[in-house]
């Protein structure tokens, strides 16, 4: 599989501009799927704006991208605040992956940062479901930036069938070190591929920092994009590797489930 990682300093507030650009990236690309940043579509310091860009799963600018995804026959993920299907006037920060044939599979971020310049929970709710995706690859799962700290969630992808683990990301400069630290920890506990791949460009007072990147199961770099600067960075992965790996590290067969339990009680213990 040709994966494409698009490193793109969206601009704020403008989703057609952000759209055309976005198709622009993927029209001179060939590749079998195209994984862009979180808020992609918006930017990342929208605020109050939120409420007019936000969208349905069946709204234009995830239509749009479906008659990309077929007609360059590719998988295209990116990220968009996206409305509630169940609760008028709920949005979430989302993960959005389209198919070549139409269908749609969005994740909602499940841990907002608020601390600093971060304010995620004062305009986004909490995501509470996790969704295995079935492709002609293999099985994705997907999270949003700060889940990277909570190895709990890419472990259960894990547990449900992942092979690959797409992360989209609006990471500053200020915290690449943690990042480039925790994608690889999250490849080789679970033996999978990461897939991370982050917006560039300032705005406000965040400057982002790009390196989108992949890991292998057994976390090796396989490909970096330049720090702070626009691209497009493909490689060939092979999902056979998965297999491979758990024959090396076979961490996924030692998993003692009753841990689960003892880490349930623990939390709510610490939480009375």
């Amino acid at each position: 599989m040709k994966v494409a990682l698009v490193t793109m300093r969206p601009k704020i507030a403008d989703k057609k501009a952000n759209l055309k650009k976005m198709e622009e990236f993927i029209e001179k690309t060939e590749a079998d799927l195209f994984v862009f940043g979180e808020l992609t579509i918006c930017g990342y310091h929208v605020k109050d704006e939120l409420r007019d860009i936000a969208e349905t799963v069946d709204g234009p600018i995830i239509n749009h991208i479906k008659k990309i995804a077929k007609r360059k026959n590719c998988y295209i993920v990116f990220g968009m605040p996206l409305k509630s299907s169940r609760v008028r006037g709920i949005i979430h920060n989302a993960s959005v992956l389209v198919h070549p044939n139409g269908k749609v599979d969005t994740y909602n971020k499940w841990f907002l940062p608020t601390t600093g310049p971060f304010e995620e929970k004062i305009f986004f709710d909490e995501g509470e479901e996790l969704n295995l995706i079935d492709t002609k690859f293999g099985k994705i799962g997907l999270i949003v930036c700060y889940d990277l700290y909570f190895p709990e969630i890419t472990r259960a992808y894990t547990l449900m069938g992942a092979d690959i683990i797409i992360c989209i990301s609006a990471t500053p400069s200020v915290t690449r070190k943690y990042f480039e630290t925790l994608i690889p920890a999250r490849a080789v506990e679970n033996t999978i591929f990461m897939i991370y791949a982050n917006l560039v460009g300032t705005q406000e007072n965040l400057v982002f920092w790009g390196g989108s990147q992949i890991y292998d199961p057994l976390a090796k770099l396989i490909v970096k994009a330049p720090y702070y600067k626009e691209s497009v960075t493909t490689c060939e992965i092979d999902i056979k590797q998965v297999e491979f790996a758990r024959l090396n590290r076979p961490v996924v067969r030692d998993i003692k489930s009753e841990i689960y339990h003892d880490l349930y009680n623990l939390s709510r213990n610490i939480k009375k």
